[in-house]
């Protein structure tokens, strides 16, 4: 297991796969690397279901705070192609949470589940000792809709168009730069514009405007390892070959600047947020239109190939051991 982040796809099919409790008939997908959910057939509908922590972080403001941790839980279940319907929650909050911080949290949470049309079915919220930010807690989203929509992020098919929304490292940039403003050596106008990008580290309404827009064969949001590491997982998932042209991926503005700064490498950063998609090329202008009209940065940065692995211009690139935003935040934290 690694110091810090995520699993490798070793440590879990040594340890995790061969021990998942009862084998049951409605599972039709547990739990496989690289996929953001697991799906469950229920009386003939689909039910994508993820589970990811909590995170709460005060600096952003107790509110937007709240939002923002709801929009990382539901995007792992967004990127089935199913709108994302019910959540489970779990707070385990630091004794020195104050009342009005936890209500702030809660009502940013509400306003943005309202909107997207996801109903809170349960949960358990309470303080206790040895709790601290921003790991508060755990929640749970499912998604339910007709099995024939599903889009699995192991869908990929030679010949499927690659695109990529936001580029590398949209949530780095933005999340370092709002909580550590004075750590970065950058102007004010440079610092405000990568502190914008936090307002693009969701991708819930990307998510469902590409599956309506369609056909998507495959959809992956950059979590942990940035971009390069989701090219590796949904290749290595798929079997097949992704050839990349660095190019072509959408750099947001305050991007590069943030990361020369606090010298972090871009593509194996975290960028929840940005979404890797691959597309039936019949249906690449119509995925590229609508989510242009959303105003969302997208490009067809791509191809999926016979064969395995990732090339980028012309290079085999493999899976980032650590998220390269790891180091930096435990600097700038200390």
């Amino acid at each position: 297991m690694p110091r810090l982040g995520k699993i490798d796809r070793e440590f879990f099919e040594t340890y995790v796969r061969p021990r998942l409790g009862a084998g049951r008939d409605d599972v039709r997908l547990g739990p496989t690397p690289g996929v953001d959910f697991g799906l469950l057939d229920v009386g003939g509908r689909a039910v994508a279901i993820a589970t990811d922590p909590v995170s709460v972080l005060p600096a952003l403001g107790f509110e937007r705070a709240g939002r923002f941790a709801l929009d990382v839980v539901l995007a792992d279940v967004a990127v089935s192609g199913l709108p994302p319907s019910h959540l489970a929650v779990s707070f385990s909050l630091p004794p020195e949470m104050e009342d009005d911080e936890f209500a702030a949290v809660w009502e940013g949470l509400h306003a943005e589940a309202a909107d997207l049309g996801v109903s809170v079915v349960t949960g358990h919220t309470a303080r206790y000792e040895g709790c601290s930010f921003p790991w508060v807690g755990g929640a749970t989203a499912l998604a339910v809709g007709d099995p024939a929509d599903v889009i699995r992020p192991d869908g990929a098919r030679p010949g499927d168009d690659l695109l990529v929304t936001n580029g590398p490292a949209v949530e780095t940039t933005g999340l370092l730069t709002t909580l550590f403003p004075d750590r970065t050596d950058l102007d004010a106008d440079t610092l405000r514009t990568a502190q914008a990008r936090l307002d693009e580290a969701s991708c819930v309404r990307d998510a469902m405007t590409a599956a309506a827009a369609g056909p998507v064969r495959a959809m992956h949001d950059a979590t942990e390892g940035g971009l390069y590491g989701a090219f590796v997982e949904m290749a290595t998932g798929a079997g097949v070959r992704f050839e990349v042209e660095q190019d072509r991926v959408p750099m947001r503005p305050g991007v590069a600047a943030t990361c020369s700064a606090l010298d972090i490498d871009p593509w194996t950063a975290t960028a929840s947020g940005t979404l890797v998609l691959t597309v039936d090329p019949a249906g690449t202008d119509a995925v590229l239109s609508a989510l242009e009209d959303r105003g969302t940065a997208v490009a067809r940065v791509g191809r999926v190939t016979e064969g395995e692995g990732v090339v980028v211009d012309g290079e085999r690139i493999e899976a980032p051991d650590v998220d390269a935003a790891w180091a930096a935040y435990s600097e700038l934290s200390t």
